[in-house]
C-alpha cells in the first residue's frame, strides 16, 4: 500500500463525505446553510422580494426591508455567520455615515440559486402542505 501524504489524505477524505453520517463534517455545513434566516439572506441578497434580480451588493437596510420580521440582532448575526463562512463580502466606505455593504462571494453564488429556488418552492407549495397536515391532524 503506498503511502499517502497529508494532502492527499485530506483529498481522499473530502470524497467520502456523506452527511448521513453523524461524524461527518458536512452534517454541521448543511445545518448552518438550511437555517431559515440563512436561507433568505442568501436568497434576497441582491434579488429582492421576489428572487427576480440578478445578485448585487445591497446595505443592511435593503436587507433589512426585504427580510420582513427578521429583528436587527438576528440579521446581524446572520450576516456575520455567512461572512465567517466565506459565502458573503462585507465592504464599509468610509462615508458618512459609513455605508457598509453585502454582497455574494464566488461560493455564496454557487449555492444562490439552490436557496432561490427552496423558497419559491415553499411558496409554490404552501397550500398544498397545510392541506395535507390539515388532513393528517383530522385523522388522528
Amino acid at each position: 500500500m503506498p503511502t499517502m501524504t497529508a494532502a492527499e489524505k485530506k483529498a481522499e477524505a473530502k470524497t467520502q463525505y456523506n452527511a448521513f453520517l453523524a461524524a461527518c463534517p458536512s452534517q454541521q455545513l448543511l445545518a448552518q446553510v438550511s437555517g431559515k434566516w440563512v436561507t433568505l439572506v442568501l436568497s434576497a441578497l441582491g434579488s429582492g422580494p421576489d428572487c427576480d434580480g440578478e445578485p448585487r451588493p445591497m446595505r443592511y437596510s435593503e436587507l433589512a426591508r426585504v427580510l420582513a420580521g427578521v429583528s436587527p440582532k438576528m440579521l446581524s448575526q446572520t450576516l456575520k455567520s455567512l461572512e465567517r463562512d466565506g459565502l458573503i463580502a462585507r465592504t464599509a466606505i468610509a462615508t458618512v455615515p459609513v455605508t457598509v455593504t453585502y454582497e455574494l462571494t464566488n461560493l455564496g453564488l454557487s449555492l444562490h440559486q439552490t436557496v432561490r429556488q427552496l423558497k419559491l418552492w415553499s411558496e409554490t407549495h404552501r397550500d398544498d402542505v397545510s392541506a395535507h397536515q390539515t388532513q393528517f391532524d383530522g385523522v388522528r
